[in-house]
């Protein structure tokens, strides 16, 4: 795809697809964590959408809704932590967690996916969702993404399974996935298990 005459305008409109192929991904999730949720527009899609109990963790917390629900009623929360830091949730207190657009910018990457792992329960899916090295992106705000090959093996060594990486929208956003390994044999429990055979 050709980054001539492309602007910031590009990632604006494509922002509804990504949050509604998240949601598919993540459909059978009930507890959903979002790291860096910004102003927790994918928080509140997810709540409102599926139902899901979602809580949003961004290092700003500037930009949160003042309201602790969607409009049909659905609650979310917004928590002002670093990704870092999660005391607040249980060990595998969560279905699945998920960044967008955001995991580039987290300092200690790999702290913040061993606290990724530790509260997702097991066969509980890390999904994240990024703008990779060498697209528009880098170009239009020159910040350091990762490659796909990078971060997947970041994301193999913190001991998480079945891990996956894809190109999306053109070649514009990565989506990388993995799954905290199940007490049997290391193989996915029922979330996932009944995600593959819902597809």
């Amino acid at each position: 795809m050709s980054t001539i005459g492309v602007t910031e305008d590009f990632y604006r409109k494509i922002k509804p697809r990504l949050h509604k192929r998240i949601g598919r991904e993540l459909r059978l999730a009930g507890r959903v964590l979002d790291l860096g949720c910004g102003s927790c527009d994918l928080v509140k899609y997810l709540a409102r959408s599926y139902g899901q109990v979602v809580t949003g963790v961004d290092v700003s917390g500037g930009s949160f809704p003042r309201r602790r629900q969607t409009k049909e009623g659905r609650r979310f929360r917004c928590v002002r932590k670093n990704a870092r830091y999660l005391a607040f949730l249980k060990d595998a207190s969560v279905d699945a967690v998920v960044s967008t657009l955001a995991f580039h910018e987290m300092s200690h990457p790999q702290a913040i996916l061993a606290e990724a792992h530790r509260v997702l329960r097991p066969g509980g899916e890390l999904l994240i969702v990024d703008f990779p090295r060498g697209s528009i992106a880098q170009e239009l705000w020159n910040e350091d993404y990762y490659t796909p090959q990078k971060l997947t093996r970041m994301v193999a060594d913190s001991d998480f399974a079945e891990v996956q990486a894809k190109s999306i929208e053109r070649g514009q956003i990565m989506w990388i996935r993995g799954y905290r390994p199940s007490a049997e044999a290391g193989t996915r429990s029922s979330f996932s298990e009944c995600k593959q055979r819902s597809r």
